[in-house]
């Protein structure tokens, strides 16, 4: 059940990043200018992807480690510590991906007329 724990975690670290993305986004005046720059919009779909990515990436890593460390935990209860380490370091790297995306997402430029 660890591994399936660390997973859903990464879906939190993405639903992190698209509410602080959201918060960001401003609508546009009541004659039709925007504030919203291109620059800032490229700084979240950066973001975007840089916290989606990273989960993906972790998220495989734990999936693999998962798979191949239940089996081996059954045969070797040793193996356990090894296993949650590994898992541990799998899911640092959807961290480093949050880290990164709320770093791009405070990027921001106003339009100015």
């Amino acid at each position: 059940i660890i591994p399936i724990v660390m997973a859903g975690i990464l879906g939190i670290y993405g639903l992190i990043v698209a509410v602080i993305l959201q918060g960001a986004i401003t609508q546009p005046e009541s004659n039709g200018a925007t504030k919203y720059s291109s620059f800032s919009g490229y700084a979240h779909l950066a973001a975007g992807l840089c916290c989606g990515l990273s989960g993906l990436a972790a998220g495989m890593a734990i999936g693999i480690v998962g798979d191949a460390g239940v089996r081996a935990v059954g045969q070797q209860e040793k193996l356990f510590v090894g296993m949650i380490l590994i898992l541990i370091f799998a899911e640092a790297l959807g961290l480093y991906g949050l880290i990164v995306a709320l770093i791009l997402s405070q990027q921001a430029v106003e339009c100015s007329n």
